[in-house]
């Protein structure tokens, strides 16, 4: 299987599955003389960790991280950073009723088509645990990127059909509800909503978005490595993943040149934009200005409701997915659609 590793410059190669002994990331291309620890690294792996809520699923893992290389008396030595987090809560035996059939939503018929074979226990490679150790090389790249002052930050901006105005965003409140959204009063509502999704054995999915401040003008190349592309490529190898944005997104198709447009005028003897429609960046290269990036993410296809499916032999069966799993997926993911734009 190819496909594992991602950047240039700084590039990541992550690895393990969802059931087996330990998933990771080798981090290459991190320049020397940067403090860090496992401390650094650990409140954002705190941040996806599963159990903290009613709305995640209830697999207890600590999710301790641990660097095995590239570091030294607390800096980084310019090698590759070997980053190491052990699975202890494996319950394998709860995925052995779907070995030899398709549950619908996930990628067992792609994988069994492609390779012939699949890891069923928890989905292997194709698990939202995978993205575990691209949280922990996240970790390290944010470290970079605030000795940079840039900065970025994501949030829960919807729930199923539950929205926020961007005129009632209060970033404060972030950290202070379990869905890590911009408004409690919103986030209430998002409760609720679920509460209804979960008594009918059902899911429900989201968008997250995420700002980045900071940027200097001229990141990206114009034409196949535009800077909008690179962020769309990153945040879609997100398994959960279907849509992404940046700024008015699929709004500006219904808009019009003279609305969409964003106007320059001087600000401190420096040009700056009026409005930001383009998210910013323009051309493929930033234009200084914050830019704004939204991820949709899908509903969490392990459902307890029953589903029409095949096995792999080609027999039609139904099958009632059991086993630990989130409600949604939005909440946990918010971090990882940091880490991705981070690196």
């Amino acid at each position: 299987m190819a496909g594992n590793s991602f950047g240039q410059l700084f590039r990541v190669t992550t690895f393990g599955e969802s059931h087996g002994l330990a998933l990771g990331a080798v981090v290459d291309g991190c320049p020397p003389g940067l403090e860090i620890s496992e401390d650094d690294l650990q409140g954002d792996l705190d941040r996806r960790k599963p159990g903290t809520s009613r709305y995640t699923t209830q697999r207890r893992e600590a999710d301790e991280v641990k660097i095995l290389s590239g570091v030294f008396e607390g800096k980084t030595t310019g090698t590759p950073i070997g980053l190491l987090i052990r699975n202890q809560d494996q319950r394998s035996k709860d995925y052995g009723n779907i070995a030899d059939t398709f549950r619908p939503g996930h990628a067992d018929y792609t994988y069994t088509q492609k390779y012939g074979f699949r890891d069923y226990r928890g989905g292997g490679r194709s698990s939202g645990r995978e993205t575990i150790g691209r949280v922990a090389a996240g970790a390290v790249a944010s470290k970079i990127l605030a000795e940079l002052g840039i900065h970025l930050q994501a949030y829960t901006c919807a729930i199923g059909d539950i929205k926020i105005p961007a005129s009632e965003y209060h970033l404060e409140e972030i950290s202070e509800n379990a869905l890590y959204m911009p408004s409690n009063i919103y986030a209430a509502k998002a409760a609720s909503y679920l509460e209804q999704r979960m008594k009918a054995c059902d899911s429900s999915g989201g968008i997250i978005e995420c700002r980045i401040d900071g940027m200097p003008v001229g990141i990206g190349e114009p034409v196949f490595h535009k800077l909008d592309a690179m962020l769309a490529g990153a945040i879609m190898s997100i398994g959960a993943v279907k849509g992404v944005e940046i700024g008015d997104g699929f709004l500006a198709a219904g808009s019009c040149g003279s609305k969409n447009n964003d106007p320059f005028y001087m600000k401190d003897g420096k040009p700056a934009k009026e409005t930001n429609h383009s998210g910013g960046i323009l051309g493929g290269m930033s234009d200084g200005s914050t830019i704004l990036l939204r991820a949709a993410i899908k509903p969490t296809p392990s459902i307890a409701q029953e589903q029409k499916t095949i096995t792999r032999d080609g027999d039609e069966t139904t099958i009632t997915i059991h086993g630990r799993h989130d409600p949604v997926i939005v909440p946990r993911a918010v971090v990882v659609v940091e880490s991705k734009i981070g690196r």
